[in-house]
């Protein structure tokens, strides 16, 4: 299936049989725009000892990811429409054990693992300019920059690459979030994404480390509505116990956009490294 959550989309597969080896060699084609499907990500869908089923994530360039928070979302609701698990389930991720719920509206809740090792301020050096921002890992590194003004009016994309690839934050490298408070419940958020190497509409796990960021900072209060790229508010509630955070989930839509079979030419007839870098794949 074609799934989006909150317009961050994916190609969500039943892989229970094991058919698909190298899910990394299929994202690249299958994530390609234009070409083939198109997606920010592939989900395979597998068999778990430890939770209901289990899931892959690869980024579109074809590297794994051990946690994306929309897309465990829109796992969830496939899972529930192909008879694979009741509403409430729990999913094995490389992150840890997740639980959700689908609800009647098609509206996923995931409870996540507490977020770790925050740091409250990390500037990190681009160009001339010092950038002032917090770090931390949800599932997967997240860094924050709190902006202010009209967020949407802003060019954030190449500072978003930056700080992605600042020899700071490697070698996993980050994603970048930047945030607009607009009051005590309520958050903007734009997220440049690694592994898409650019910015999506939207990025659950980018979310929640920008809540808990602002949660930990004193600038909001639980729950937070937080306004997405794509127009779609996500919410977040988290408990605060000091310095730690409890009781973490993420709720929005997972819309099954189609069902389909995939033809030989989804796969077949381009270069998707050429369409992402040409200057290296022809060097290469």
């Amino acid at each position: 299936m074609k799934m989006a959550g909150a317009g961050n989309d994916f190609v969500v597969i039943d892989n229970r049989a094991g058919r698909i080896a190298d899910g990394t060699a299929l994202a690249l084609r299958v994530c390609t725009r234009r070409l083939s499907v198109g997606a920010d990500g592939l989900i395979l869908v597998e068999p778990s000892t430890r939770a209901t089923f289990r899931i892959r994530y690869f980024n579109a360039d074809g590297s794994l990811g051990e946690f994306c928070g929309n897309g465990t979302r829109c796992a969830a609701r496939f899972a529930f429409l192909h008879g694979i698990a009741e509403r409430q389930m729990t999913i094995e991720t490389d992150a840890g054990i997740v639980n959700a719920e689908v609800d009647e509206r098609g509206s996923v809740t995931i409870s996540l693992p507490p977020p770790a090792s925050f740091r409250a301020d990390r500037p990190v050096q681009v160009g001339s300019s010092t950038v002032r921002g917090s770090s931390i890992v949800v599932g997967v590194p997240h860094y924050v920059v709190f902006l202010t003004g009209d967020l949407w009016e802003q060019e954030i994309e190449s500072l978003g690459r930056a700080i992605r690839h600042h020899p700071e934050m490697q070698p996993a490298g980050t994603n970048v979030n930047f945030v607009v408070v607009r009051d005590d419940h309520s958050l903007e958020v734009r997220t440049y994404e690694r592994g898409v190497e650019a910015e999506t509409l939207a990025c659950g796990s980018g979310v929640v480390a920008s809540v808990s960021v602002s949660t930990l900072s004193g600038k909001v209060e639980p729950p937070v509505k937080v306004l997405t790229r794509s127009g779609i508010t996500l919410e977040v509630t988290m408990s605060k116990h000091g310095t730690e955070l409890r009781d973490v989930r993420l709720k929005g839509d997972a819309r099954a956009i189609y069902r389909a079979s995939m033809t030989p030419e989804t796969l077949e007839g381009f270069d998707p490294e050429f369409l992402r870098v040409p200057s290296k794949a022809i060097a290469t």
